[in-house]
Parts: structure tokens; C-alpha cells; sequence
């Protein structure tokens, strides 16, 4: 493995790697049979960590923590250890699912809509061949728990490799957490709606908005209620978050990772 660093941005570590390098990172952490999790911060990861201890303590678990956002690269650039590009969860799915595929991997999905992750899986059994253990569009409380106290249950019983779950944060992150004793050696990616834009429920912005940093206007278009805190309320005090760390030495800000010997 090559020694990489880490960036910090408020309660956040992210991982300073390009698009292909964290898909290698993602089948290397599958292939280790040890488990683990991937989530992708954005402004709304960052705000949310600055009141939600158990949000905060299952980014200090976290396997790989990826940039999905522009503002988090713009701020980094300030930060003193600049993140190369997005890498984005919803542009990871179709390429790690594609790899799925390819290394026959078993799948498990969990999240979306009310009937979405039950035709997701049959579309991506009959579609890519891949082999999709099992599914569940269980209502998830906002710690990470279900009124009944099966989903863990059910991921647990699929004996997945991979765990895509999609429940939007801190849910998804929260639940990945308290499962992941009960799922292992499954590696866990918190995937927000893209179970959702898989089943054409939302159309994903076009890739010019992405680019620029615009992608939250269109998503806020597709959902004002359900969006509108996040993105007017929420997101302006990303600012002082990024301030806050920028006053931190360097050296609390960014580290470098030692390669395990075993990789």
C-alpha cells in the first residue's frame, strides 16, 4: 500500500485521494476480509459532526473518508494539504458495482425509497449478473437504529462482501457503525440517494453543475422541503468550520497514514 495523508477539516478526517486510487482502496479493503466503511463528507457531513457525538465517533472508525463536495476541495487548498479532486459516492457506484460484477462479489442493499432497493437489486441482477444477496428498505431512526431491531439482522444473515447503504446522513453513517461488529468481514458504503438514482426516482445534476460546485442548487430544486435547511441554513457555517481548522497548526491538520505490513 502507498502511504497517503489525511486532511482535517472540522470533526473530519478525509482522505487525500484521487478518483481511481480510491476505488483500489475500496477493493483493497474488500479483498482484506476485515471489514470496514467508506463515507463521502460534504457540508452538510461537517455541520452535522459539530453537534452529534455518535455522528463524530463513527467518522473516527471510518475506514476511508472521501471528498464529496467542491467546497471541501476549494478549502483545502487553505488548509495546507490540498484534496486532488471529488470522488464523489454517486460516481463510485456504477464503477465499484461494475467491479462487483466482474470479482463476484455478494451485494447487500439497504435504504432508498419505500420499494426502490427491491428493484435495484433485480435490476443489477439482471442487468450486470450480480449476485445481490438480499435487500431492505427498512425505516431507519435518525441514530442509526429500526423500530424493530431486524435490519442489522438481515445485512448480518446475507453474508455480503459488499454493504451499499443508502439512508442519507448521519443515519447511514450511524447505522453502518453500530453494525458493523454484526456484518463484518462485509465493507460498508454509506451511498446517500444513489439507490434513489439508480431507480430513476431523481435525476443526478449534470456534470457541468458538479463541476463548478452547483450540484446542491439542483438537488435542492428536486427536493426544496426536504432540502431547503441543508443547503440555506446549514451550509453558510461550513465557513467557520473551515476557519476554525485553518487556525489549528499544521500538524493537527494534516497526517500521514502508515501502510499496515500485512498490505
Amino acid at each position: 500500500m502507498v502511504m497517503r495523508q489525511r486532511l482535517r477539516i472540522g470533526r473530519a478526517w478525509i482522505d487525500v485521494l484521487r478518483f481511481d486510487d480510491a476505488l483500489r482502496e475500496i477493493e483493497r479493503l474488500v479483498d482484506r476480509r476485515r471489514g470496514g466503511s467508506v463515507f463521502t463528507p460534504n457540508v452538510d457531513h461537517l455541520v452535522k459532526l459539530e453537534s452529534n457525538p455518535a455522528f463524530e465517533r463513527a467518522y473516527q472508525d471510518v475506514s476511508l473518508s472521501l471528498a464529496d463536495g467542491m467546497p471541501l476541495i476549494w478549502a483545502s487548498s487553505i488548509l495546507g494539504c490540498r484534496l486532488p479532486e471529488r470522488v464523489a459516492g454517486s460516481d463510485l457506484l456504477m464503477p465499484l458495482l461494475e467491479m462487483a460484477a466482474r470479482r463476484k462479489w455478494k451485494v447487500y442493499l439497504l435504504g432508498g425509497a419505500p420499494g426502490v432497493a427491491a428493484a435495484v437489486a433485480a435490476m443489477l441482477t439482471e442487468r450486470m449478473g450480480i449476485c445481490v444477496t438480499g435487500w431492505d428498505d427498512s425505516r431507519i431512526a435518525s441514530d442509526g437504529s429500526d423500530p424493530n431491531g431486524v435490519s442489522v439482522k438481515r445485512a448480518a444473515e446475507a453474508k455480503a462482501d459488499l454493504i451499499l447503504v443508502g439512508l442519507g446522513p448521519p443515519k447511514q453513517e450511524l447505522w453502518i457503525h453500530r453494525a458493523a461488529s454484526a456484518t463484518d468481514p462485509a465493507v460498508a458504503l454509506a451511498i446517500g440517494a444513489s439507490l434513489d438514482f439508480l431507480a430513476g426516482k431523481f435525476k443526478r445534476a449534470p456534470r457541468w453543475m458538479s463541476r463548478i460546485g452547483l450540484e446542491w442548487l439542483y438537488r435542492l430544486a428536486q427536493e426544496p422541503r426536504r432540502l431547503w435547511r441543508r443547503y440555506l441554513v446549514e451550509g453558510p457555517r461550513f465557513a467557520l468550520i473551515v476557519f476554525r481548522t485553518w487556525r489549528l497548526p499544521k500538524s493537527e491538520r494534516v497526517v500521514r497514514l502508515s501502510p499496515s505490513p500485512s498490505d
